[in-house]
């Protein structure tokens, strides 16, 4: 496959294998991450071992490594169907939060059998093995290796080309208090919503929101990206007291919310809904609801206790993000654009 992989990738086609175990189930779990500095956890026939357990990755607050682990455990079960089938990049912490870290798309060797992977022809030559996390063992195993936020693909193994979203990024630029990002993300919405699509939304955990939109799977990657271009730059121009979509960093205008459509282009990624961020209160990228952005929220509301507690009380409220059904057809606003 590699061979024929690298003949046929261009820069918009890119042939992707899967190989390894189908992922289990997810459900609920009361599994507990073992005491002392290392451990050995059999999870349905799986030995994933762990190490440096007690190493401090959230200083701030004392929080370590087990814990990160423990709070993925937790929430593996509504986690897991939104990374499942999608490669991962991994972004490793080996010394926390406040460490260095690094990018690493390559699953690492050795690697127990039972990660599976998608393999990626990239129009370079290099064919890409990339982890895929569909389980339990194999979520505990790539977050033991540092990753403190999970990085999946937008688009499946099968067809990598054509994603399942459309999205925006609302970042602040500069000194930009975050009220004013809700109301972006609800001048956002709004506009979306008169296009017929249906809306998720959820906090970055870092400074902003992200926005999410199912979509058919039938447009490519470059055809959504273009749409989410076109839209961004509609609503910087409507709204330009608020809004900026000026891509070059130098050119942005401070005290405006970017509308960031990039990360729609191909191999980009974002943090996945529930993934811990790498902030000094462990915050966490949490799915909310429209009225709760009317109402006013802040990033700090949600970190792992109070996500985890919100999960077992809500369930997930991105779980219909998934369904094949409510899916907006964006090729009808392609075929208007063109």
């Amino acid at each position: 496959m590699a061979g024929a992989a690298r003949r046929a990738a261009t820069r918009d086609r890119h042939p992707a294998r899967r190989r390894g175990p189908r992922p289990r189930a997810a459900r609920p779990t009361t599994i507990s991450i073992p005491p002392g500095r290392e451990g050995v956890l059999e999870i349905e026939g799986r030995e994933v071992r762990l190490t440096n357990l007690d190493k401090v990755f959230f200083p701030a607050l004392g929080r370590t490594k087990r814990d990160l682990l423990q709070y993925y455990a937790d929430v593996a079960f509504a986690l897991l169907p939104h990374l499942r089938e999608r490669a991962m990049v991994m972004k490793r912490y080996p010394d926390g939060a406040t460490g260095p870290f690094f990018f690493m798309k390559r699953a690492p060797r050795p690697r127990p059998a039972w990660i599976p992977t998608c393999s990626i022809a990239h129009a370079s030559g290099n064919v890409i093995d990339f982890p895929v996390i569909g389980d339990l063992a194999a979520l505990l195993w790539v977050v033991n290796l540092g990753c403190i936020d999970l990085n999946p693909w937008y688009a499946r193994c099968d067809d990598v080309d054509r994603p399942d979203f459309l999205h925006f990024d609302l970042d602040p630029v500069g000194e930009v208090p975050f009220p004013a990002v809700l109301e972006a993300a609800q001048v956002l919405d709004e506009t979306l919503r008169a296009l017929g699509m249906p809306t998720f939304v959820k906090t970055t955990g870092s400074r902003g929101l992200h926005v999410y939109v199912p979509i058919v799977r039938a447009p490519t990657q470059k055809e959504v990206w273009t749409a989410s271009k076109t839209i961004a730059l509609d609503l910087a121009r409507r709204h330009p007291r608020l809004l900026t979509a000026v891509y070059r960093k130098a050119d942005r205008p401070a005290g405006r919310v970017l509308v960031d459509y990039n990360q729609n282009a191909w191999g980009r990624t974002l943090a996945s809904v529930y993934s811990v961020r790498p902030r000094p209160g462990a915050t966490v990228s949490a799915p909310i609801t429209w009225d709760e952005v009317a109402r006013g929220v802040t990033i700090e509301d949600f970190d792992m206790d109070s996500v985890r507690a919100r999960l077992l009380r809500h369930g997930d409220l991105w779980g219909s993000l998934l369904a094949p059904r409510g899916r907006f057809d964006l090729r009808a606003l392609i075929g208007a654009a063109r």
